[in-house]
């Protein structure tokens, strides 16, 4: 069985099971099944030999960490909304919610673009504030490599968001 066919069956298989999982996190069903997807579809990008002895273990793996980033993404936008609420008009207070969302979205889909390594270095900086030595260790990438992928996230972030504004 080859990487694609041991993926569509454990897909088959454990769908709804995985969806509950993040569903259970993040309180959002219709959110858990794109979720879910995502994970889905980054195993099938994959070039990583996958067993089906470690593929369960990979996709809850991978479940939980996009639970993560879905957090994360969430605290900033709760921030700034909590921000643009109590400090003006609120008519101009929802437009910028809905324009902060947007861009999130756009920020997000730029992220999805990119290499893996590099969404994350720079989810990780944007928003848990981490610094490059401290990402550096946490994925157990040498310095100048994060630093590198820092840098191509936030060009490319920039790049998308000039377009959008």
């Amino acid at each position: 069985m080859n990487n694609y066919e041991t993926i569509a069956a454990y897909y088959t298989l454990h769908r709804d099971e995985i969806v509950g999982f993040v569903a259970m996190r993040i309180g959002n069903a219709d959110e858990a099944q794109d979720l879910v997807q995502d994970v889905f579809v980054r195993l099938l990008r994959s070039d990583k030999l996958i067993s089906s002895t470690t593929l369960p273990a990979l996709v809850f793996t991978m479940a939980r960490n996009v639970v993560i980033d879905w957090f994360r993404r969430h605290r900033v936008l709760e921030e700034y909304e909590h921000y643009i609420v109590g400090s003006g008009d609120r008519n101009e207070s929802m437009e910028s919610v809905i324009s902060a969302r947007e861009l999130m979205e756009r920020m997000e889909r730029t992220l999805a673009r990119l290499a893996p390594e590099c969404g994350e270095a720079y989810r990780l900086h944007i928003y848990d504030g981490m610094q490059v030595g401290q990402i550096a260790k946490e994925m157990q990438q040498p310095y100048r490599a994060v630093e590198y992928r820092i840098g191509q996230a936030r060009r490319a972030v920039r790049a998308a968001l000039s377009r959008a504004v």
